[in-house]
């Protein structure tokens, strides 16, 4: 056990949040890339040629060598490297891999169709060989920084840099690419390398508060530093709380994830909406329509931040009430004033379907908050399974416009509060030297269900319109998203059984996860 007499830099909570948004570079960059050609769904079909098949066989494939244990391994090495050397290698992996994917887009490997889905799928499995491990290793990095301070809210706003990439990937790739392929990949590919030079920025600090933890010790106490030994993997895949939660994050994501993929798609189809934003909806910044719907975005980003995170830091009552008035008030009038545009924007597929990871931002933080100061994240991940399952049999089963916005909002709501309760309790499960390995296993098994339901949803989307593809793909009908999203009602279902398991585990292995995150039990 360590004694630390002397204060490092994570004893400074103005580095602390500098660190986070450092580190959250690559969970926006990532997620950005990992989710921008859910709204070129349309635009891969008529300008390239792909089938719904082949669109879900470049999402699926993403993760394959995750599926077949590389998150595992660069778990391993995590623990074993620690975060800086993981952090390159993974970072360089998976920079190389959005440029090859952007270089094939753009048909520098060749111009037939065959060539250019190979080569993409090539560069997404590298890229997708990276992501997860930079995933783990952002998540890693905030239990480094953040452990005794607030750490579920800084997993939960580095989990909402990461929706906020989804949400812009997904509303802006058509625009930031001027309505074609090749641009928007280009302009995806160019976010991770910047992302991957904030992290080389990061590791200085990262060296610096090692030298400082080193230092901050007592003679003669007892530095705990063993190496890894396979009999602490053998523990942590046999304990069942984890056994559950791993099953949990495999089953909600699943429901999620690849449904994003698909989203604006099946809006377009299903509801009649737009794929590509009309003039009238046009929001303007120095000339340039993309800029006006970055920016839109960054105000909305930053507003959900500033309600779901100061008026929990201010101590006085009233001026906690002041504030929240105030900030409602100014935001009731933005939305007043661009009523007409944002009209046009909820009846356009992209922008539409972005209220997913949108409403995550807002979400994500005041659950985060709720976790640290009221615990109870086995029973929220509970009821984030029931917004699951609400979301998707609506949208499967009801052509209401209306029903189908509510249900794209609970998603949101679910898609934030069950990683806000997830990510802090493996934490608490899992002793933080092996957090490396435990965030690497969860993300393995987890990328068998994403692999399986990317690249599923889109044969099935095939298979069960089989008799009408030549029309849909003539303009002359549509698809029927009816039985892939009802497949994901089923995983809302089992997630349910599985949360409960975890609580009633929790009881008797008393890891506290209804718990408050300072709670010493």
């Amino acid at each position: 056990m360590t004694v630390a007499v002397n204060k490092t830099m994570r004893d400074s909570a103005a580095m602390r949040w500098f660190v986070l948004i450092l580190i959250s570079g690559l969970t926006f960059s990532t997620y950005w890339f990992q989710d921008f050609m859910s709204g070129l769904k349309g635009i891969m079909e008529s300008e390239m040629g792909f089938s719904s098949e082949e669109f879900g066989r470049i999402i699926g494939l993403t993760t394959i060598a995750n599926m077949f244990g590389m998150i595992l391994v660069g778990g391993f090495i995590l623990d074993k490297w620690g975060i800086r050397l993981t952090g390159y290698v993974f970072g360089v992996l998976a920079t190389i891999g959005a440029a090859t994917t952007a270089l094939a887009a753009a048909g520098f490997f060749g111009d037939d169709k065959s060539t250019i889905l190979t080569m993409m799928i090539v560069g997404r499995i590298m890229f997708g060989s990276g992501l997860e491990i930079l995933c783990v290793l952002a998540t890693r990095t905030i239990v480094k920084w953040f452990k005794g301070y607030e750490m579920a809210l800084a997993m939960a706003i580095n989990i909402g840099f990461g929706r906020l990439g989804t949400a812009l990937g997904m509303a802006t790739s058509l625009d930031l690419g001027g309505g074609r392929f090749s641009p928007a990949v280009t302009f995806a590919a160019t976010l991770i390398a910047l992302s991957f030079i904030m992290f080389v920025i990061y590791t200085f600090f990262d060296a610096r508060i090692d030298r400082q933890a080193k230092g901050a010790v007592l003679p003669g106490t007892e530095v705990e530093d063993e190496e890894f030994r396979f009999s602490d993997f053998v523990k942590l895949i046999t304990d069942k709380s984890f056994i559950y939660i791993t099953l949990l994050c495999v089953t909600f994501y699943a429901a999620v994830f690849p449904f994003i993929q698909y989203a604006p798609d099946m809006l377009i189809n299903k509801f009649g909406f737009t794929s590509i934003l009309p003039p009238e909806g046009s929001v303007m910044i120095f000339g340039s329509e993309a800029l006006g719907i970055v920016g839109v975005y960054l105000i909305l980003f930053v507003f959900a931040l500033a309600f779901s995170i100061v008026p929990s830091r201010i101590k006085d009552l009233t001026m906690r009430r002041v504030f929240t008035v105030t900030l409602v008030a100014v935001f009731g009038i933005i939305i007043f004033n661009f009523w007409d545009i944002l009209q046009v924007w909820l009846h356009n597929g992209p922008k539409t379907a972005s209220l997913i990871p949108l409403g995550t931002i807002v979400f994500t933080p005041i659950f985060g908050n709720i976790v640290d100061k009221k615990g109870k994240a086995a029973s929220l991940m509970m009821l984030g399974s029931c917004l699951l399952i609400f979301a998707h049999l609506s949208l499967s089963l009801s052509n209401s416009i209306t029903l189908g916005y509510a249900a794209l909002v609970s998603l949101g709501i679910a898609f934030a509060l069950v990683p806000a309760a997830m990510w802090p309790s493996v934490a608490k499960i899992v002793a933080e030297k092996r957090l490396g390995t435990a965030y690497a296993t969860m993300f393995t098994v987890q990328n068998w269900g994403l692999g399986l339901f990317f690249w599923g949803i889109g044969a099935v989307l095939d298979l069960a319109n089989h008799d009408k593809l030549a029309a849909i793909r003539a303009g002359k009908d549509v698809y029927d998203y009816t039985i892939p999203i009802m497949a994901l009602v089923v995983c809302g279902i089992i997630s349910i059984f599985l949360a409960a398991l975890l609580k009633k585990a929790d009881k008797k292995q008393g890891y506290g996860l209804e718990f408050p995150s300072s709670s010493k039990h």
